[in-house]
C-alpha cells in the first residue's frame, strides 16, 4: 500500500468515526468541504457500500445458516457472487438516486438545490446501514443490521446542516426524503432478495 492510499485509508476510517459518534459536530464540516461526487463516490461510497454485498456472499456460501430437519442452507458460490454484484450496483444506484431526491425537494422547502451537497448527505448518511452489513457475514447475526436504521437520524441532522433549509421547514424536508429514501431501498432490497434467495439450496 503506497502512503497516499494509507492515507486514504485513514481518513475513511475518521470519517466513519466521526459521522457515526458525532454527527452533530460532522456535518457543519462535511458541508463546508470542498469536493465532487465523483470523488465522495470513489473514495466513500463504492468502499463501504461493498462491505454488505461481500459479508452476505461470504456467510450465505460459506457458513450458511442451520434449519431444523434440513441442515446447512447455503447459496452456491456463483449465486451468491452474482448477488453481490447486483446487491452492490444497486447499492451504489440508490446512493445516487436518494442524492437526485434529495436535491429535488430543497427548494420546496426553503433550501438551494446542489446536487454534490445533496450527494454528500446521501452517501454519509448511509454510513450506519453499509457499516450494519458486516453482521450478514454470519447469517445469525444478520437480524443485527436493523442497526442501519440510524441512518435515518444521520440524514435528519444532515439535510438542515448541508442544504441549508430553514429550522422550521427541516422536519418537513427530513420526512419527503425519508419517505423517498424508504421506496428506494424497500426496492432495492425485493430485487437483491428475489437474486440472492432463489440461489439458496441445503446441503445435508
Amino acid at each position: 500500500m503506497s502512503s497516499a492510499e494509507g492515507v486514504k485509508s485513514v481518513a475513511l476510517v475518521d470519517r466513519v468515526k466521526a459521522i457515526l459518534m458525532k454527527p452533530k459536530q460532522e456535518w457543519p464540516v462535511i458541508a463546508a468541504e470542498k469536493t465532487d461526487i465523483a470523488t465522495v463516490f470513489r473514495s466513500y461510497v463504492i468502499p463501504l457500500a461493498a462491505i454488505g454485498p461481500v459479508a452476505n456472499a461470504i456467510g450465505g456460501a460459506l457458513i450458511g445458516t442451520n434449519q431444523p430437519i434440513l441442515g446447512a442452507v447455503r447459496v452456491p458460490i456463483t449465486n451468491a457472487i452474482v448477488g453481490a454484484i447486483v446487491s452492490f450496483g444497486l447499492s451504489l444506484l440508490g446512493t445516487y438516486v436518494v442524492a437526485r431526491v434529495i436535491d429535488y425537494f430543497a427548494p420546496r422547502y426553503g433550501g438551494t438545490r446542489d446536487l454534490t451537497q445533496a450527494f454528500k448527505v446521501s452517501a454519509y448518511s448511509s454510513t450506519a446501514q453499509w457499516v450494519a452489513g458486516i453482521f450478514a457475514l454470519i447469517p445469525a447475526l444478520s437480524p443485527l443490521s436493523i442497526l442501519g436504521i440510524y441512518g435515518l437520524y444521520l440524514l435528519y441532522l444532515g439535510l438542515p446542516a448541508v442544504m441549508k433549509v430553514p429550522a422550521e421547514k427541516a422536519m418537513s424536508y427530513t420526512v419527503a426524503v425519508v419517505v423517498a429514501v424508504i421506496v428506494v431501498f424497500i426496492v432495492i432490497g425485493i430485487v437483491s432478495g428475489i437474486v440472492i434467495g432463489t440461489a439458496a439450496y441445503v446441503t445435508l
